[in-house]
């Protein structure tokens, strides 16, 4: 976008995924500024709270003043309890004191979500700002529900004839009732992978192997969700494409993930020593071609929109693609393969968050029945 604009980003939450979302949303805030834009930081503490980001905090650590995993501490700790409230100009919202009403800190003319998880992935805060009536970026409240639960989601996929891995699912009463989990997932060859259907950054997944425990697995991940998924794990490659857009989606180059200890985990996605990320990764043309049509068909599968990055396991010996699942707000860490697979296809950070800011006033303007805002200032 030429034209500065106001962006709020909203970041941290109550999701296991606090932290992750926190160095995402340093990120985004240093690419929106140096493309011109007014920031307005708002943390969201561990327990929901709002608190406004003091600009002198927000400058130090976009600076890189402070360690990066003492990031979230510093931006949810600190400053005023605010909320958001409808703006007086259509379009728009005011970040206002929580015991001050008629009085505001800042006006937004869009919001930037960078919540990873539950309240922030899954339609929660995309409702709240629906009913604000502010523009805001990526996918809207039934896309980003659908993309956040695994199960629907599959769901979604399969009724679009994308290829999806063989898996059951089940809820914990039904776990509960079981007098053997076995049976839950008969038909299923191992290693299987157990995962919460609502959660992200492949916190509460579990791979369990011949002889290991399923119950282990099962409870871990109810830990986390009272719905499981459990699928049967694939021998391939992980790859990965990021898809930027709105009806007429596009898919960037292919990444891949190369992992040790077997898969993707928490640690090794966000803290690990060594980069696993390979950029472009090396396939032929037609599977690489062939992954990019699948993301754009994904995602729209489950009505997309801003942005999303989608996931694959690739069987080499037969040539079979699945894609396992999508991330309608992916990382944007220096670790997260969303920017580096957008990059090597020739946009940058700073063009993805402006063009996804863009987008995000697109589909306002679109949407029957709601005020057209004044526009950015």
């Amino acid at each position: 976008m030429s034209t500065p604009v106001r962006i709020g980003i909203l970041f941290g939450g109550p999701s296991a995924e606090h932290e992750v979302s926190c160095a995402s949303a340093l990120g985004v805030a240093r690419a929106l500024t140096e493309a011109g834009h007014r920031v307005v930081a708002i943390g969201v503490t561990r327990t929901g709270v709002f608190r406004l980001v003091p600009d002198a905090v927000l400058a130090e650590l976009r600076a890189g003043v402070g360690a990066a995993r003492a990031i979230d501490d510093r931006l949810t700790v600190t400053g005023p309890v605010v909320e958001l409230r409808a703006g007086k100009r259509p379009g728009t919202a005011v970040v206002a004191p929580a015991d001050a009403p008629g009085t505001a800190h800042a006006e937004l003319d869009v919001v930037f979500p960078v919540l990873h998880g539950p309240y922030g992935e899954d339609g929660v805060v995309q409702g709240v700002l629906e009913s604000l009536g502010v523009p805001y970026v990526g996918c809207g409240i039934l896309a980003s529900a659908v993309g956040m639960d695994k199960v629907a989601m599959k769901r979604a996929l399969r009724a679009e004839g994308v290829p999806i891995t063989p898996h059951v699912w089940f809820d914990e009463q039904t776990y509960r009732a079981a007098d053997d989990p076995e049976k839950l997932v008969l038909g299923l060859r191992r290693p299987l992978f157990v995962k919460p259907s609502r959660m992200g950054s492949s916190i509460g997944i579990s791979r369990v192997a011949e002889g290991d425990d399923l119950g282990a697995a099962v409870e871990e991940a109810l830990r986390h969700d009272n719905v499981v998924l459990v699928e049967q794990g694939v021998t391939g490659r992980e790859l990965e494409c990021g898809v930027l857009g709105g009806w007429r989606p596009e898919a960037s180059a292919v990444g891949e993930v190369r992992v040790t200890g077997g898969w993707f985990d928490y640690q090794q996605k966000y803290f690990g020593d060594a980069d696993p990320m390979v950029v472009p990764a090396p396939l032929p043309d037609e599977v690489t071609e062939r992954i990019r049509e699948l993301s754009v068909r994904a995602f729209t599968a489950i009505g997309g929109w801003g942005l999303a990055r989608v996931d694959f396991l690739y069987d080499e010996a037969t040539g079979d693609l699945y894609v396992n699942e999508l991330n309608t707000m992916p990382g944007f860490t220096a670790h997260s393969m969303y920017p580096k697979v957008w990059a090597e296809s020739g946009v940058s950070y700073r063009e993805v968050v402006d063009r996804l800011v863009a987008l995000a006033f697109a589909r306002h303007a679109e949407r029957p029945g709601t005020p057209t805002p004044d526009g950015p200032r």
